[in-house]
């Protein structure tokens, strides 16, 4: 019996780890928090989003197979939890089971313990052929038709009673049936179990001795260790070659009953996020999937799953349109949503590719074999590497396995050095990056870089940046736009409590102006125009702090 409710031809494979890129993304993109609301506190369903997510799909037809599947999970979301929870508890009495000793390594211990799980087994495989012939006809999708369709042809009347027969049978109350040869040395060999045919009790006369014998037998007495040791090794002898096929069968059933539970696990996983999804107002939608040879991705009210179930608050969508654009650089106000975005895209891109729905009205892309992210780390604590390097080192690792069908998330990567650099750097990196044919999402604050890309006017590439209202509110949207020279950083220092009060004007060295403000409390703030270098910066605070200390002389 297969399930194949996640491929058409194939059970999932549970066996795939992921690998440190993938860590990577799941760090990048927190998705433990979207495992976790998946998960519900289940450990296996937590672990079993994980593996399935990040086993993406590369093929439209393979996604809208999973998706037609997930629709008829929630519509009938009541008989799929209950089809789950008969799996879970096939899997856990027969651990049940296992850890009571009733599995042992002799073949008559391993006959009995099989028999006592195929009873079990087939109890629950009747409770799904109940399921399958009272509800299957609301099911619309060819992964569920086509799974009850499997339990009415294989689990038919005749079968399972032939099977609950048999079972009886092999409990042999009325003792055993096992032939043997005569081998060299008086030897018995070719022992063989056979089927009770006729009388199989001695009656009370033959018994008795005044009856002719039918056949003969003996007695062991209670406590004749080494004769009850031998007629177990006789007995093993004969019942080996039915517990060998007994407990593959049981080994069968058993796999069965794994694989549902994993494969319905993902299912109930995805209920667990659409009702809480669901339950805060937040839209769901199924992606259309598109080939990856043209780059796609169109989308309405697209926002960021993993932040709504951090927040109280619903969050804001945003709606773009990048399709045939293999370049999207994001730019513009700090704390305008930027990065919030360019996780709402992967998060998205991820969710699509295993079959899942996406948090957004509407939601079409193109496919992609991986999806890797590139985003700013902490300063490393051992000082082994400094940040540039690392971020060097760890671009190298993904160019490794990136292919031309990949997706590349970059978050104010290269800019641990001077924008001169930085952007210089990321330039000739992301240019080689779409020259291979890698679809590159960048949120950057280097105007250089941005402006680079933006003085070439490429028909592939696609400039948003976050919106800014008049008075410097956040709006949390991406629209359509130019690189600007600066980040609005002073809108958040004037919220934090600076405000001019006293004004001195001057240049660096360089000959880019700057203001220096402080007041009588203390507060201070630096306006600094843009291309200062992060040199220029140190010292212009240096001289700033000093002259707020000598009340407002230059310090000597």
């Amino acid at each position: 019996m297969k399930v194949h409710l996640l491929y058409r031809d194939r059970d999932f494979d549970p066996q795939v780890e992921p690998s440190r890129r993938q860590e990577e993304v799941i760090l990048d993109l927190d998705l433990a928090t979207l495992f976790e609301a998946m998960a519900r506190g289940d450990a296996f369903l937590f672990e079993v989003s994980k593996k399935v997510l990040l086993a993406s799909l590369d093929d439209p037809e393979a996604i809208a197979y999973r998706q037609r599947v997930l629709e008829d999970c929630i519509t009938h979301a009541e008989v799929v939890r209950e089809m789950y929870a008969i799996a879970v508890e096939g899997v856990v009495r027969e651990r049940k089971l296992k850890s009571w000793g009733f599995f042992t390594k002799h073949p008559s211990g391993i006959l009995r313990s099989s028999v006592e799980a195929l009873e079990m087994f087939m109890g629950l495989l009747k409770r799904l052929r109940v399921i399958a012939d009272e509800r299957a006809a609301g099911f619309r999708s060819e992964g569920m038709t086509g799974f009850f369709a499997m339990l009415v042809r294989e689990l038919d009347d005749e079968y399972l009673q032939s099977v609950d027969g048999h079972l009886e049978r092999l409990k042999f109350r009325d003792g055993m049936l096992i032939s043997a040869r005569l081998g060299r040395g008086g030897k018995g060999k070719d022992y063989m179990l056979r089927t009770p045919g006729g009388k199989q009790k001695q009656g009370l006369k033959e018994r008795m001795g005044i009856w002719p014998r039918d056949s003969y037998s003996f007695d062991i007495h209670p406590r004749d260790e080494a004769g009850a040791r031998a007629l177990r090794e006789l007995t093993d002898r004969g019942l080996n070659l039915v517990a060998d096929a007994l407990a593959a069968s049981k080994d069968h059933i058993l796999a069965f009953f794994t694989m549902l539970r994993l494969e319905l696990g993902f299912y109930v996983s995805c209920l667990n996020l659409h009702e809480r999804l669901a339950e805060k107002g937040e839209p769901t939608c199924f992606p259309v999937p598109r080939p990856w040879s043209a780059p796609a991705l169109s989308c309405r009210g697209l926002y960021d799953v993993c932040l709504t179930l951090r927040v109280r608050e619903r969050v804001v969508g945003n709606d773009v349109e990048a399709d045939g654009k293999s370049l999207v650089m994001i730019t513009g106000a700090n704390s305008g949503g930027k990065s919030t975005f360019l996780r709402s895209v992967g998060l998205a891109q991820l969710m699509m590719q295993c079959g899942m729905f996406v948090g957004a009205e509407s939601f079409r892309a193109g496919v992609r074999d991986r999806v890797f992210t590139h985003f700013i780390r902490e300063e490393d604590a051992a000082m082994v590497h400094g940040r540039l390097d690392e971020e060097l080192s760890r671009m190298s690792e993904i160019v490794d396995e990136a292919t031309p069908r990949s997706m590349l998330l970059l978050n104010e990567s290269f800019a641990a050095t001077n924008e001169r650099e930085g952007s210089e750097i990321a330039r000739q990196v992301v240019q080689a990056l779409l020259e291979s044919g890698i679809r590159v999402f960048y949120v950057t604050h280097l105007y250089a870089l941005a402006e680079s890309f933006h003085r070439r006017g490429q028909d592939g590439a696609l400039f948003l940046r976050a919106e800014r209202g008049e008075d410097g509110k956040r709006t949390y949207r991406m629209i359509p736009g130019e690189p600007l020279p600066t980040s609005f950083g002073e809108d958040i220092f004037r919220r934090l409590g600076g405000w001019p009060e006293t004004r001195t004007e001057g240049r660096s060295a360089a000959g880019s102006r700057y203001n220096l403000v402080h007041d009588e409390t203390t507060h201070h703030r630096l306006d600094v125009a843009d291309g200062i270098m992060e040199e220029e910066c140190r010292d212009i605070l240096r001289e700033f702090f000093e002259t707020g200390r000598n009340g407002g002389k230059p310090s000597p």
